[in-house]
């Protein structure tokens, strides 16, 4: 009996020491797949031979210079590229602008997702991008379909196909996670259990950075286009001023991570931040474009921006504490409310926002990369560009939560015609005795 234990013991053992493969270890720390990360060809630029993306034409024109001022044009140029593009989709209004950030969306799912695949293709997993790109879909069906609802709820309603994919739309979400979830367990591998789950880990913070933070820069927009154009213009202005005081000015390293980051820039960046909020949120509070919510008009089936600007976007008179007063020889000063509001977002982004980029930073360190991809000559990648932003938007969404959105009378009424008629009888009976007991309804009178 005791040798038919042993035995069994021993065989046991056997099991658990089943051998893996020599590169799962690396999973731990930096080492991890040091050669495939040199001959990265869609996560990042090449270690060991970098790649020169900068087109030919900038390449001929700016061959006289030095590397550091080739870049400085190179980067220069192109930032005055994305600049205008920028304002193009601006005009072209908050359709665009959705689409934008869908494509923004994508690209940059893709370029994470691509970095974790290129590191350990070897392995040749069953199933790892097919579900990456699946699991997407369905956090993107999940986040759009309730826009859908909260925004176009006249719409949906309208429609008998959209009523019923709202009304069953959570349970729609959940089913169609759960079909990924069972694939997942299905493409499990013996021997690359550890590795998969690491990835299955991968896809979905890629998705909690990526999907989440692009879903809030919708909500954002719907509170109207300033709300997105000016945390972005931040975003960017304290990018590329940082850049700028941090090129001639640049003396004190700021954080290992990022090398070249220097507190000159870092502070001269945040100055310049605050005061470029303050100007642009001037200009655009002016315009009902910018201020007025985006809405949905059912008549015409369009998109609408059109409103009496609210109190946050109307001139008021301040009084100057008595300390400035002798510094700008003024008592009263007029501004817009939304641009003490700026001065809170512009410093998030200059003093907060450079965090999302740090820890970008500490991210392709960890993987031995120089840029997220390639394609942006001269600034890699687009989440090279956007990892600032991300962090912003959650910010801004949080902020209107908190100190700007009130009760939304429209919503409500949308809401209060789609319940049965003794329902609303009730609330308005309810409502009727509520007002007359304040003295706002006489009793005698009809609401």
């Amino acid at each position: 009996m005791t040798e038919l234990r042993q035995r069994v013991n021993r065989e046991q053992e056997a099991d658990e020491k089943e051998p893996e493969p020599e590169p799962e270890a690396k999973i731990e720390g930096e080492t991890a797949s040091d050669n495939e990360s040199k001959t990265n060809t869609g996560g990042g630029i090449q270690q060991g031979t970098p790649t020169d993306d900068t087109p030919e034409v900038l390449n001929r024109a700016l061959s006289n210079l030095s590397s550091r001022w080739k870049n400085w044009w190179i980067r220069g140029i192109l930032t005055l590229a994305m600049i205008s593009f920028f304002f193009v989709i601006i005009y072209l209004g908050p359709i665009v602008l959705m689409m934008i950030v869908m494509f923004v969306q994508i690209k940059c799912f893709q370029e994470i997702i691509m970095i974790g695949y290129n590191v350990y293709h070897s392995y040749d997993l069953p199933w790892f991008r097919t579900l990456s790109w699946y699991f997407l879909l369905c956090v993107n069906y999940f986040f759009y379909g309730e826009t859908v609802t909260d925004y176009f709820f006249t719409l949906v309603q309208r429609e008998e196909p959209l009523r019923i994919l709202s009304k069953y739309h959570r349970f729609i979400s959940f089913a169609l996670y759960l079909t990924g979830f069972c694939m997942f367990v299905l493409s499990l591998v013996k021997k690359h259990y550890r590795l998969q789950f690491y990835m299955f880990g991968w896809t979905h913070v890629t998705l909690l950075i990526v999907v989440t933070q692009s879903h809030l820069v919708i909500h954002n927009l719907f509170e109207g286009m300033i709300w997105f154009i000016v945390p972005i213009s931040c975003v960017i202005c304290n990018d590329i001023m940082a850049y700028m005081f941090g090129f001639f000015f640049g003396r004190t390293p700021l954080i290992k991570l990022s090398p070249k980051k220097t507190w000159e820039g870092f502070i001269g960046g945040f100055f310049s931040t605050v005061v470029f909020g303050i100007l642009l949120s001037y200009v655009m509070a002016g315009y009902s474009y910018f201020v007025c919510p985006v809405e949905f008009n059912n008549d015409t089936n369009r998109f609408e921006v059109d409103c009496e600007p609210p109190e946050l976007f109307q001139l008021q008179e301040y009084h100057i504490p008595a300390v400035l007063q002798s510094v700008i020889s003024c008592e009263t000063i007029w501004l817009y409310p939304f641009q003490i509001h700026s001065i809170a977002l512009s410093t998030f982004a200059s003093l907060i926002g450079p965090f999302g980029g740090f820890f970008a930073s500490g991210f392709k360190r960890a993987f031995k990369i120089k840029d997220f991809a390639n394609t942006i000559p001269g600034h890699g990648g687009i989440m090279d560009r956007f990892d600032c932003q991300y962090l912003m938007a959650t910010f801004v969404n949080v902020y209107i939560a908190s100190f700007i959105r009130g009760p939304n009378p429209s919503r409500l009424l949308q809401q209060f015609l789609t319940l049965r008629p003794d329902q609303q009888i009730n609330i308005f009976n309810t409502l009727k005795s509520h007002l007359t007991e304040r003295g706002m309804v006489g009793n005698g009178e009809n609401a």
